[in-house]
Parts: structure tokens; sequence; C-alpha cells
């Protein structure tokens, strides 16, 4: 019996966002609700939680963004770690590099892999196959509790809204413990939320960083998907951290290889803070 179309809808501040199309699956997992609906204009989207995740016409907006400004501007990029990802698109954007030896990704919810292995492949696309991959079935702020110092080159957090099995990934002792098991040149790179939707939110994640590291900087882009479309992701290092041009003998490889990011895209992203967000920012060092 074919699937009837519908609409799936994420509600924010009196708005909707949705998406029309055949539901393929909707199922509850240990920690949430998990939706796949596939949509004429977008292809398939992932929905946890009524918070839309990814779709595959503008995953590569996301993606792209948190993994290349870090990965492009350092030297040592051997061992890093995911937590969240669980739809493999982060890591497949870390694994065009040829240095990266070893991937961590720490998923809480194994459906969410499960499910994007079968309905979202061209996401992860060979990822999951990748001897670089290590999938780990584990809650990302008790993994890095139990890491060792100086540990990481690169730290990407790829996880959902905050919410009640969330919340913690964005709390001032879960960004220390990141900061504790960097090494010396080491980057965290995080989604940051929306600086129109999820403004208070944004603002609390900025200024943490900026106390807990001595570098932090910004960029904005756009996630047609998500309400309002804005979206930002922070890049934080216990050294200075220099994102203007790459560090990184594959980079122009790379670039081909992407449909949004490139350096001059980073560059211009990198300096897209709306004053609102600024001046917030500027009024707490002026007190």
């Amino acid at each position: 019996m074919p699937k009837v179309k519908t609409w799936i809808d994420e509600y924010n501040k009196g708005s909707r966002f949705g998406l029309d199309g055949k539901v393929l699956i909707r199922k509850n997992s240990k920690y949430q609700e998990i939706i796949v609906i596939e949509n004429d204009y977008y292809g398939k989207a992932l929905m946890l939680d009524g918070c839309w995740m990814t779709s595959l016409k503008d995953e590569k907006y996301y993606h792209e963004c948190l993994v290349h400004p870090a990965l492009s501007s350092i030297d040592e990029k051997s061992n890093v770690l995911i937590i969240g990802g669980g739809d493999g698109g982060t890591a497949r954007e870390c694994l065009k590099y040829s240095e990266i030896a070893k991937i961590d990704l720490v998923e809480i919810d194994e459906e969410v892999i499960k499910v994007s292995k079968k309905y979202l492949q061209e996401i992860g696309r060979e990822a999951w196959n990748d001897r670089r991959l290590k999938i780990h079935i584990n809650d990302g702020v008790k993994w890095v509790e139990k890491t060792k110092d100086n540990f990481y080159d690169v730290i990407f957090i790829d996880c959902s809204d905050p919410s009640e099995f969330s919340n913690l990934l964005f709390s001032n002792s879960f960004y220390k413990e990141c900061k504790r098991i960097l090494t010396t040149k080491g980057i965290l790179a995080t989604q940051s939320e929306s600086p129109e939707s999820f403004k208070n939110i944004h603002i609390d994640i900025l200024k943490t960083l900026k106390k807990i590291f001595r570098f932090s900087k910004t960029m904005y882009s756009f996630v047609p998907i998500y309400p309002s479309g804005i979206w930002s992701w922070t890049f934080s290092c216990k050294e200075e951290l220099y994102l203007t041009k790459p560090n990184c003998k594959d980079a122009l490889r790379i670039e081909k290889s992407c449909d949004i990011w490139n350096i001059n895209f980073q560059n211009g992203a990198f300096k897209m803070m709306p004053n609102k967000i600024l001046k917030e920012l500027n009024s707490e060092n002026e007190q």
C-alpha cells in the first residue's frame, strides 16, 4: 500500500518549519522520537524529537561548515573525536583528510545511526566502512570525562539542540573537559545554534567558550531547513588560531569536493556576526 503524503513540522516561537512528503519511518528510541520523511525538493530529511536535523539537499551547508574551518587550519589532525554525528555527515567530511588516522564517533543513540545507514545512505556514504572510523555507543559527556589529558587534535560537537539528554553538551563543565583533553594546538569545533531562533542559547555558548579558551571565533551561514535559516559554528583553541587561510596541503583538492565550503566562503562567514549579537557580547565586557 503506497505511503500517503503528510506534513511534518518543527514548531519554534509561534512559527512552523515543515516539509510535506512520505514518512519512511517514525519510531521511538530509548531517547527520542525519530522520523525520516521524503520530500520532493529536500529529499529525505531527519527529525529528532520534533527538531529538523538534516536533509539530503542542505546537509552540506551544515557539515562542511562544521568540519573544514577546523581541519584546514591546523597541521596535526591525526586523532579526532566526534560527539553526536549519527547521520555520518561530519565523519564523511573529516575522512577527506589523508592525515587523519583515527576518528572516535561517540553517539548516545544507536537507533540514529541505524536509521541513517538505512534511509540516509547518501549522507554517510562510505564513511561507515572506513577503518579509521570507530563507532562508540556511549554518552559523550562521560566519554570526555574518562579521556586522558591532551589526547585529541580536534573535537567536533555535532549534537542536537539542548534537550533533557543533551543539555550537558552545552555546559561550562563539559567545555572545560574538552579543553583538558585537547592537544596544545587542538581545536574544539561546535555547532552553536541560531542567533535568531535560539539567540539566548547562542549567546550563552559564545560567552562560555570565550571564558574557557584563549581563542574563540564564530562563523555564520545558512541551513535552509532549520528555523529562521541562519546558523552558527564556533571554533575554540588554547592558543591563537588562524582561520583566514588554509594550513593544509590538501585544501584545494578538498575545496573541489565541497558544494558550500571554500576559503573565500569561510572568510566571509567569519565576518557575519549580527550586530545585535556583537553588542550583547560587548556589553558584558564594558560592565
